[in-house]
C-alpha cells in the first residue's frame, strides 16, 4: 500500500536528510514537502495525503495548531511531529493537538523507520492503535521509596495526555494506599472483580472499577480484608490482565514489595517493570538483587526501566555512579520535592493539581510521554553511562 506523505520542514538539511531515510521504504510516497504549515493547508485538503511529518522547531504554536485542525478534520491522517526541544510541556501538548508521535531531532533513522512501521500498520490495518495494550508495573523489594506515588501520578497523567482508557490495579494485597492517593472509595475490588471473571464484559469491567473524576483513568482497588487476598492465585493474577488489556489502553500495576508468585505473575505479564529506587549504597544491593532475580526469570534487560525517585542533583553518590555500580542504565529521574509530595498524599490529589508547574509535576508528565507509545528519545539526547570504580569497590566490601 503506498502511503502518501507531506513532509513540513523549514530546515532544508533537515528535510534532505528525512527525504533520505523513507527512501529505504518503498511504500513512503513523499507528494510534497513545504517549509512551514500554513503553506501545506490547502494541499493537505486537497490531495488527502495517510502521513504528516512536521517539525515543530519553527513557529511553533502556530504549526502545533495547525496539527490539531488537520487531524480534527480528517480523522485518519497521522501525524509525526519532530522538534529539537524535549521539553515536557511541549512533548504533552503537541500530543494533544493529534500528533500521532513524537521525535526528538537530529533524527536517528533506526527510531524513524520503527516509527514509520508503527504508522503504516495503523494505516494498514494490520493494528488497532485504539485497542492495543501495554502494561506497565512498578516495583521495589523495599518500601517506602514512592512506588505507590509513582505508580499513581503515571496512571493520571497517561490517562491525561493520551485521552485512551487506563487502568489503575492496586496488587499491593495487604497494605494498598492507591485508592487513599486518588482519596477514593470504591464499591468494589480486585477480589469481586476477580470472582466474577467469567461474567465480565467491557462493560461491565467500567463499572467495576471506580473512575477517577471525569478523566479516563479507572482504579481497581486492593481487596477490603487479608482472607480475600490469600484466596486470590497466580493464575487469577493473569487472568485479571488478560481482560483489562481488552478493554484498556494502558494497564499500571502497583505491585507489592516482595518476590511472591503473585507479584512475579504480574511482572511476567508486564510489557516494562518500572523499578523503583532512589540513590545510596543499600540501595545498590536491593536493586541488584531485583536485577538477577529478573535476569533468573529471563526477562529482557530492556524490559526494566530503572527509576529514580527523590533525585537530588549534588549527591554524594552521582547517577553515573550509580549505573556503573549495577551496569544498568537509569531511564528517568524523578527530583526530590518532599512539600509538593507529601502535600499531594495529605490532600489526596495527584501531584500536578498541587502545584502543575513545579519540577515534580513536569517530570511525572515527561516520564507519561515516554512511557507512553508516541514520543521516542534518541541515543543523542540521553547522557552517556560513566563507571565509576569507587562505588563498585563500597558496594562490594559492603557484600
Amino acid at each position: 500500500m503506498d502511503i502518501k506523505t507531506v513532509i513540513i520542514d523549514h530546515d532544508k538539511t533537515s528535510k534532505e536528510l528525512l527525504r533520505a531515510y523513507l527512501e529505504n521504504d518503498k511504500d513512503i510516497i513523499i507528494t510534497c514537502d513545504f517549509e512551514e504549515a500554513l503553506k501545506a493547508g490547502d494541499f493537505i485538503s486537497e490531495n488527502l495525503p495517510n502521513l504528516v511529518i512536521a517539525d515543530i522547531s519553527y513557529k511553533t504554536d502556530e504549526t502545533i495548531e495547525f496539527i490539531s485542525k488537520i487531524t480534527t478534520s480528517f480523522k485518519s491522517l497521522k501525524v509525526i511531529a519532530l522538534s529539537y526541544d524535549i521539553n515536557s510541556e511541549l512533548v504533552v501538548k503537541t500530543l494533544r493537538s493529534g500528533a500521532r508521535e513524537f521525535l526528538i531531532k537530529p533524527l536517528i533513522e533506526k527510531d524513524l523507520m520503527a516509527v514509520i512501521k508503527k504508522i503504516k500498520d495503523m494505516i494498514e490495518g494490520n493494528v488497532d492503535d485504539t485497542t492495543k495494550c501495554k502494561v506497565i508495573s512498578t516495583f521495589s523489594n523495599k518500601g517506602g521509596l514512592g512506588k505507590t506515588c509513582i505508580a499513581t501520578n503515571i496512571a493520571v497523567e497517561i490517562a491525561n495526555l493520551t485521552k485512551e482508557k487506563v487502568a489503575l490495579v492496586d496488587l499491593n494485597m495487604q497494605m494498598g494506599d492507591v485508592t487513599t492517593f486518588l482519596n477514593l472509595n470504591p464499591v468494589f475490588d480486585t477480589s469481586y472483580v476477580i470472582r466474577n471473571l467469567d461474567k465480565i464484559d467491557e462493560a461491565s469491567i467500567l463499572s467495576s472499577l471506580e473512575q477517577y473524576k471525569n478523566t479516563s483513568l479507572y482504579v481497581l482497588s486492593d481487596p477490603s480484608n487479608l482472607e480475600q487476598a490469600q484466596n486470590i492465585t497466580e493464575e487469577n493474577i493473569t487472568n485479571l490482565i488478560n481482560i483489562l488489556k481488552n478493554v484498556f489502553s494502558y494497564v499500571i500495576i502497583d505491585t507489592t514489595s516482595s518476590f511472591e508468585g503473585k507479584t512475579i505473575s504480574a511482572l511476567d505479564n508486564s510489557d516494562l517493570v518500572l523499578l523503583v529506587s532512589t540513590i545510596n549504597i543499600p540501595a545498590v544491593r536491593n536493586c541488584q538483587r531485583c536485577l538477577d532475580l529478573f535476569e533468573t526469570l529471563e526477562y529482557p534487560k530492556d524490559k526494566i526501566k530503572l527509576v529514580i525517585n527523590r533525585y537530588i542533583e549534588n549527591d554524594d553518590i552521582k547517577a553515573e555512579d550509580f549505573e556503573g555500580a549495577l551496569q544498568h542504565n537509569i531511564y528517568f529521574k524523578i527530583p526530590n520535592d518532599y512539600f509538593t509530595s507529601i502535600n499531594s498524599v495529605n490532600k489526596g490529589v495527584p501531584i500536578s493539581d498541587i502545584n502543575p508547574n513545579s519540577n515534580i509535576a513536569q517530570s511525572y508528565k515527561e516520564l507519561a510521554s515516554l512511557l507512553s507509545d508516541n514520543f521516542t528519545y534518541n541515543q543523542q539526547s540521553l547522557k552517556s553511562t560513566k563507571k565509576n570504580k569507587n562505588i563498585v569497590n563500597i558496594f562490594k566490601e559492603k557484600k
